[in-house]
């Protein structure tokens, strides 16, 4: 199909985009990469009068590693994240995650800001900027704010932004130890029926510290304090990695849909956290 008919602005600042938000409402939206709002628009289920393309707006790209903090340019790209070798030595996780998304079509376009701002529980990005424990820095009429990504995420497609804000950066301290993004998908290019991030610490044989969160299994990425509590303190043998899962599964709240009934997605959601945190540990 067609979308309706709208103005397009393309502003070459923050501030100016602010501003052409904040002047439009509700009937203004911003664009980044496109993948989610373009085909919504096509299918008439997404009515925008004013599209504000942030494609111009230098500030919001890069990459930047300084001492033990990472900051990513909203619009940075998921082949960009692929590409950096800074972020790969602060930050190998977030490299092996943007490996499993879409395809390179659209990781050539499709941008950070835009995986995690728009609050689609299929999405990847979300719930690894919970197991990194991100900040999202957020600019608006009122000026900067920074939310936790743990507390952005509300429901789906319901998230702490309001509608005159736009994400400008990520950031968060570059995790030490062990890593892994294991992700199950029908075929390349789908949502995960289920994924699971996890980052581990090992002083010795045992774990110290350790994060765990999973997507597409809830109305929000789920980060589990719980199933990471249930792995500090042990050798990461089988009964703390049983913990950990049975954890995990008292979180999420799954819904049958075409990628499978309830009780599959459960067993799947197992299967991606051993495998996520075997990896892990066996990084650390």
């Amino acid at each position: 199909m067609i979308p309706g008919t709208f103005d397009y602005h393309r502003p070459d600042s923050v501030e100016a985009a602010v501003a052409l938000l904040a002047e439009h409402g509700d009937e203004a939206r911003a664009i980044a990469g496109g993948h989610s709002l373009i085909p919504m628009m096509k299918l008439r289920m997404a009515e925008v009068q004013h599209l504000v393309d942030l494609q111009g707006i230098t500030d919001l790209k890069g990459i930047k590693v300084d001492g033990g903090t990472v900051t990513i340019g909203a619009m940075a790209t998921q082949h960009e994240l692929i590409a950096s070798e800074a972020l790969a030595q602060a930050a190998p996780i977030i490299r092996e995650a943007a490996l499993q998304i879409a395809d390179p079509q659209v990781r050539y376009v499709g941008t950070i800001g835009g995986n995690v701002a728009n609050g689609d529980p299929g999405n990847d990005m979300p719930g690894l900027m919970q197991c990194l424990d991100a900040t999202y820095v957020l600019v608006g009429p009122e000026g900067k704010r920074d939310v936790q990504a743990r507390d952005f995420y509300e429901a789906a497609y319901f998230t702490a932004r309001s509608d005159d804000e736009l994400l400008v950066s990520i950031r968060f301290t570059a995790p030490k130890g062990g890593y892994a993004y294991e992700k199950q998908k029908r075929k390349i290019g789908d949502y995960a029926t289920a994924a699971a991030a996890v980052l581990i610490a090992k002083d010795g044989g045992t774990c110290s510290s350790a994060s765990i969160a999973m997507t597409n299994l809830s109305d929000t990425p789920v980060w589990c304090e719980a199933a990471a509590e249930a792995l500090v303190g042990t050798s990461l043998d089988k009964a703390a990695v049983d913990a950990a899962v049975a954890a995990m599964t008292g979180a999420i709240d799954p819904q049958e849909d075409n990628r499978g009934p309830v009780d599959f997605k459960k067993h799947v959601a197992g299967v991606v956290l051993r495998r996520a945190i075997e990896r892990a540990a066996s990084r650390a």
